[in-house]
């Protein structure tokens, strides 16, 4: 079977992260399966672009261009799709840098042709150089990482995490692009769940669709400072909360959590398991992990019950883009 085209879109907003931008794109050009090419997208800064524009004029594989649609991290992507030619779209953040295989990884889950998307395993760069003793594991997702509790090897899952993810274009022709009005726009609190969303539809519009994680796939994940304070850890998960109400109002709970029950049910009990032993133990960061464990779920489920009450009243809602078919397109 040929190895697919690839197109690689990354989304970037602010000069503050310019070193991380040139990292995350060196990363895929040094890839051992070569993208087709890679998209800067610019989120609404005219000054940024402008300087993307003059660091890669002469670079043919990297082209930048602005976000067509409204500020926020999914009319981004949607406008890398849609300025993309290859046969899969895959994402990576812009304060990232994936492993040399991370591209090869990806193409082999295509294979089946079953398959609709590949995530991959999203590993955590500190700022302080180690994890924070009380940050639990299992929360890793508050920092955009994959975290403990989630199967090993190559597995089926419900949906990929966006910031080291790829779909097949016929995935975003049947289901349309990602939601705005769910997840980040550059201003607001922190949310998420866009790439939920947009899975959960996916497999709606195509019911035989697979969706896989592959932890070989690796991308090494910068976490600023204060991403490793409490309060940013309460905020997120209080966010998280508020998004999975959006989304479940639209796909259903039954759907909308049907991860979420496994991992409140089954992940979480074991890492309070974990944390008692230490603390027992005396070892360092075993009750911050249980205060830590305790409060994310008592955060998230506060921001469910108010994004829930805010859905039924209409206060919250979100629209799905749909991204123009190029099938039938000249390579």
């Amino acid at each position: 079977m040929s190895v697919p085209d690839i197109s690689v879109v990354i989304c970037v907003y602010t000069e503050d992260r310019w070193e991380d931008i040139l990292a995350a794109v060196a990363s895929v050009r040094a890839q051992s399966l070569p993208a087709r090419e890679t998209l800067l997208v610019v989120d609404h800064n005219e000054t940024l672009l402008d300087r993307l524009t003059r660091e890669y004029k002469e670079v043919e594989e990297v082209r930048v261009l602005a976000n067509a649609g409204p500020r926020g991290l999914s009319a981004g992507r949607n406008t890398g799709i849609a300025a993309s030619h290859g046969e899969i779209i895959a994402f990576l953040d812009d304060d990232a840098v994936a492993e040399r295989d991370w591209l090869r990884h990806f193409a082999s889950g295509y294979e089946d042709p079953r398959v609709m998307a590949v995530g991959g395993r999203t590993m955590p760069v500190w700022a302080s150089g180690r994890r924070p003793a009380w940050f639990p594991e299992e929360f890793d997702w508050v920092v955009g990482c994959t975290y403990k509790g989630l199967p090993p090897g190559r597995v089926r899952v419900r949906n990929v995490l966006g910031g080291n993810a790829s779909f097949r274009r016929t995935a975003f022709e049947a289901a349309g692009g990602f939601a705005t009005g769910i997840g980040r726009d550059g201003d607001k609190r922190p949310l998420g769940c866009e790439e939920t969303e947009l899975c959960i539809r996916l497999t709606r519009a195509r019911p035989d669709a697979v969706l896989l994680i592959d932890d070989r796939a690796v991308i090494h994940h910068r976490v600023p400072a204060p991403r490793e304070d409490f309060a940013y850890f309460r905020t997120r998960t209080y966010a998280e909360g508020l998004s999975k109400a959006l989304v479940a109002r639209s796909v259903g709970a039954g759907k909308g959590l049907e991860s979420e029950r496994r991992y409140t049910t089954r992940v979480l009990p074991a890492g309070v398991v974990r944390a008692l032993r230490d603390a027992l133990l005396a070892r360092p960061g075993g009750a911050g992990r249980v205060g830590a464990i305790v409060a994310g779920v008592f955060s998230a489920a506060g921001g469910y019950v108010l994004g829930s009450v805010r859905a039924r009243r209409g206060g919250a809602t979100f629209s799905v883009v749909e991204l123009p078919d190029r099938s039938g397109e000249a390579a």
